[in-house]
């Protein structure tokens, strides 16, 4: 039976570290590094080893949180994840969720928001008021902000395109790379679900959306219809 810890992950982890991989590691940041260190692991490696360890209390997640290292961060939300998708998890979704919205400051890159929202926040949610996400669309984050619309994924698969739609359309000028491409992502998505309403959307908010957003949100419509945008802007 493995160590339920967070020494037990981080020595599992440190022992697939190599000097080699610490630069490309450094890559998936973003806003570059910055403080965060890196032990250099490839982002597969983490997380058969976060699974391993998906019994981990609440205490070990926060102290893997807290340390200066992405692999360990993204390990804990790897954890936060996996437990948030199970039934009989060792910590609720509720403690979960507080615990990913009160240490949001450790979630700097959006690799982190990804992985963790849709089930950790979203599934929270899913049943409750949806006023947190919309508190995060306005943040000076700009990962709070991803986290606003990433989490909506959960109520997208449901069918539910309510808060998609009106957190992008708080987002509708918001210009950071991360949000743009998250936007694009996410009303393609929508789209996938209700393709009239997408296109009401895009073609109704077309002079404010940018470039991006637009061509990602858009990659499954036609030529016809992406020449509609176009000429339009």
């Amino acid at each position: 039976m493995i160590d339920q810890t967070a020494f037990s992950l981080t020595s599992a982890l440190e022992a697939i570290a190599t000097e080699e991989q610490k630069e490309k590691s450094a890559r998936f940041f973003f806003d570059g590094v910055g403080d965060t260190q890196v032990l250099g692991i490839p982002i597969g490696k983490i997380f058969p080893v976060a699974k391993r360890h998906s019994d981990l209390l609440l205490d070990e997640i926060e102290h893997l949180l807290d340390t200066p290292f992405y692999e360990l961060r993204m390990a804990a939300v790897a954890v936060m994840d996996f437990q948030a998708r199970q039934k009989n998890a060792v910590n609720s979704l509720r403690s979960l969720y507080d615990l990913y919205l009160r240490r949001h400051d450790r979630l700097n890159n959006w690799d982190f928001v990804d992985r963790a929202a849709p089930h950790v926040v979203g599934q929270y949610l899913a049943d409750k008021s949806r006023a947190p996400l919309y508190e995060l669309a306005i943040s000076s984050d700009p990962w709070r902000r991803r986290t606003a619309i990433v989490a909506t994924w959960y109520f997208i698969r449901t069918g539910d395109l309510e808060d998609v739609f009106a957190i992008s359309e708080l987002l509708i000028n918001d210009r950071h790379p991360m949000i743009e491409k998250a936007l694009g992502s996410w009303l393609r998505a929508a789209g996938d679900v209700n393709a009239k309403r997408l296109h009401a959307f895009l073609l109704g908010h077309r002079d404010q959306l940018s470039a991006t957003v637009l061509r990602m949100a858009s990659e499954k419509w036609t030529a016809k219809e992406k020449a509609e945008i176009r000429k339009s802007r």
